[in-house]
């Protein structure tokens, strides 16, 4: 089977080049020629763990290729995917125009049946515009040419992108047709082998599958955090709460982790574009709402905590960041905590030196040259007054504790992730604070 991806981006070049590992024939197609070029020669634009050796290995098979023309790619082509962005409006609703502009090109370009499936994170009710605009532009040529349209929204975590693909939890299509489904479930068979399950649905509740999915793991995390916060206060220790509640398999152990709110491309704007569909159909979605506002709150903690610490002045003071993409194992940077925190150091005139594995280059464009960038974690932590953990890498799990001492101006550290023992950390001459733990000194009694 022939497949054709428009979109390169994160969800796009993952799914092109799966797809491809299980011997589909691919052809991406993307309107950045420089990106296609680069792709061409085996250079990827995210980092995404195992990726770059599935994209070499099936350009190098023949069944992977990459295209500007999507003209070209279409002959012979069964499915076509449509990968593309979806970015928030002013307003928090998803920015249908690129995904609308590639469907009129498909009706403008197709000469025999296709599945056109969006794999882009949609709004319920965009196949409807989706089927609207293939049909116009097959009117304006006054062709008639049969087709079907689609949902198969993503479920991919970044960081274990591939894995998810290849060993999907499941597999969410939304159809109209018996022949779409067929054709997709022929499709999706390399990956049902080993019991992964297809679920297929109407189109609608295919579109809101995926935003009910994220919003709802997005609420987890707000409530845990909102939780932490409470328990800094009361003097109860959030990771034995974590625990508590976690063994209860109504409940379960995921997303419980407290830390300093989430980031990235799917959470933030899926739960608004949620809340701004609620709001179109004149329904609104108290939960989230609040779901975002405490998000958005947790994001100052860290720098607040740092404020009570300093009594309110970190001029030019230096802090140590270590991490900042929004998550480990990817470089992404879209509402990553990290810059929330850094930029508010910034504004209140302290000076900071960050290390991220991944991430540092893409961070350049979120922060100039506005701070440093340093070659390590202990190069970072040079002369500083803090180390602020914001993203859980695994290289910062278990640090030498006394060389970092012996670097730092003074031994001082705030976990957001909650990733250290505080009993330990207390013990060799830190002072520590985390998200909601039990108190590790007098001072942070009060602070916490």
């Amino acid at each position: 089977m022939k497949v054709v991806i428009v979109g390169t981006g994160y969800v796009g070049l993952v799914t092109g080049a799966c797809l491809a590992e299980v011997g589909t024939e691919v052809v991406c197609v993307d309107v950045d020629a420089e990106k296609i070029a680069r792709l061409q020669n085996g250079i990827l634009p995210i980092y995404e763990p195992g990726l770059q050796e599935i994209v070499v290995r099936n350009q190098q098979g023949g069944r992977l290729s990459f295209t500007t023309r999507l003209a070209t790619a279409l002959p012979g082509a069964e499915v076509v995917f449509i990968a593309v962005g979806t970015p928030p409006g002013e307003d928090g609703s998803a920015d249908l125009q690129y995904v609308l502009q590639v469907a009129s090109e498909v009706g403008a370009l197709m000469d025999h049946y296709l599945v056109i499936v969006t794999k882009s994170t949609v709004p319920v009710g965009t196949a409807v515009h989706v089927n609207r605009a293939v049909k116009e532009s097959l009117y304006t040529r006054g062709m008639i040419v049969d087709y079907d349209v689609a949902s198969n929204p993503e479920f991919l975590k970044e960081g274990a992108a591939v894995n998810d693909f290849l060993k999907p939890d499941r597999i969410v299509v939304g159809v109209n047709t018996l022949r779409a489904r067929q054709k997709l479930e022929q499709l999706y068979r390399p990956f049902l082998l080993n019991g992964h399950p297809i679920l297929f649905m109407d189109i609608a509740s295919a579109e809101m599958t995926k935003y009910a999915a994220n919003a709802m793991l997005a609420t987890r995390i707000s409530y845990m955090n909102d939780i932490a916060n409470l328990c800094g206060l009361v003097g109860a220790d959030i990771n034995q709460v974590r625990k508590g509640i976690g063994s209860d398999p109504r409940i379960g152990k995921h997303f419980l982790y407290p830390g300093i709110g989430y980031g990235g491309s799917c959470f933030p704007k899926d739960v608004k574009a949620l809340i701004q569909t609620g709001r179109e159909y004149g329904y609104r979605l108290r939960i989230l709402d609040a779901v975002e506002a405490v998000n958005e709150d947790q994001k100052q903690l860290l720098f607040q905590k740092i404020l009570r610490h300093f009594d309110g002045n970190v001029s030019n003071k230096k802090f140590a960041v270590w991490g900042l993409s929004f998550k480990p194992n990817t470089d992404d940077m879209r509402e990553a905590p990290s810059l929330v925190l850094i930029r508010s150091l910034l504004d209140a005139g302290a000076m900071v030196s960050a290390y991220d594995p991944v991430a540092m280059k893409e961070a350049v464009i979120y922060l100039g040259s506005n701070i440093t960038f340093a070659d390590d974690m202990y190069q970072a932590a040079e002369d500083a007054v803090a180390v602020l953990l914001v993203t859980e890498w695994n290289m910062f799990r278990i640090p030498d504790w006394p060389r970092l001492k012996g670097l730092m101006r003074s031994p001082l550290l705030f976990d957001g992730r909650n990733i250290y023992d505080d009993v330990e950390l207390v013990k060799m001459g830190f002072t520590y604070y985390g998200i909601g733990n039990t108190a590790a000194t007098p001072v942070n009694a009060l602070l916490r």
